[in-house]
């Protein structure tokens, strides 16, 4: 009986030393490990993020940029913090479940096990473009284009097993169409060749487009989410060009290190909530082709898993390899 009661002093002694840690933080600078460079449009959602976060819990919310081929490094990085709250991680599918789907157990880390959902954050439209030099103005036209020169059509990416070079092969199995994958290591070199023709095609965030899609230097084809997006409700979706079930999006959520007690994901996910009710933070996060989406850790945890087996799928399909 003794023994009972002092496990039950000691869960309870416990129990309180975390509500009272949630209480008590942020009592020094947070940072957020951001797998991209800075300055682009993920980095930018982040910062817009982080800073409001700062602003609600009164401490500063840094942003330490660690970029690398699907975002193994800084995810690397956060799965090995101290899991008190103080290091959080910015991550997408390509950096949790698309990259464990395509390395397995090659990859540093559990993307299950190592790092726990704190909340998703906002979803970004990807879309599909073309260099004008195609001269192909919708999906349908593409598919023709394709058919009538199998294998000389090329797309570029950020890398293999990148969520744009799976998006677009699963656009080639769905219409049953043979391109060429170009792998690139990151966003500024592939929008380079993209920009002068040295590639015809890519899958991007729309963030990242808007801008040449404005000014003509790129065509719109379709977006991948399942209704249009604000920020260019003139394009159409892949389900309205004659796809349905092709829904390929990017969202970002923010994770903490394993064993983070939960009152302060708890305290995190409730900050995520109010950053994003936020009617000027929601717009500037439109602006830039995001939209709001918070949502339960558990949410979170459906979505990886759900991805998962999804792009395990495409991946075998498509006989991808990992570098």
């Amino acid at each position: 009986m003794n023994f009972l009661l002092k496990a039950l002093c000691a869960v309870s002694i416990g129990l309180f030393s975390q509500v009272a840690a949630a209480q008590a933080y942020p009592n020094k600078t947070v940072k957020i490990i951001v797998n991209y460079t800075p300055g682009g449009p993920t980095d930018l959602v982040a910062r817009t993020v982080g800073t409001k976060m700062g602003e609600v819990l009164g401490q500063s919310f840094v942003i330490e940029n660690m970029p690398s081929a699907n975002g193994a490094i800084g995810t690397v990085a956060a799965a090995r913090a101290a899991p008190d709250g103080y290091t959080l991680l910015f991550g997408t599918a390509g950096h949790t479940s698309i990259v464990g789907a395509l390395q397995g157990d090659k990859l540093p880390f559990d993307p299950f096990k190592d790092i726990t959902p704190v909340g998703q954050l906002v979803n970004s439209t990807q879309i599909i473009v073309a260099h004008p030099s195609l001269n192909i103005k919708t999906i349908a036209d593409l598919v023709a284009l394709a058919k009538a020169k199998p294998g000389q059509l090329n797309f570029g990416s950020v890398g293999i097993g990148s969520g744009n070079h799976l998006g677009m092969e699963l656009l080639k199995f769905m219409a049953k169409i043979d391109m060429v994958h170009v792998p690139y290591k990151g966003t500024a070199p592939v929008m380079q060749d993209l920009l002068a023709g040295r590639v015809q095609l890519m899958l991007n965030s729309m963030a990242t487009v808007v801008p040449y899609m404005k000014s003509g230097k790129l065509v719109a084809l379709a977006v991948g989410s399942t209704t249009r997006s604000r920020a260019a409700p003139e394009v159409p979706t892949m389900i309205e060009s004659g796809y349905p079930g092709f829904e390929v999006g990017t969202w970002y959520a923010l994770f903490a290190p394993a064993k983070t007690p939960a009152p302060i994901i708890g305290r995190l996910n409730g900050v995520i909530h109010q950053v994003l009710a936020d009617p000027q933070t929601a717009q500037t996060l439109i602006s830039q082709g995001a939209e709001p989406a918070s949502s339960t850790p558990e949410f979170v945890s459906k979505l990886m898993r759900d991805e998962f087996e999804r792009w395990k799928k495409v991946i075998a399909a498509a006989k991808i390899v990992a570098e």
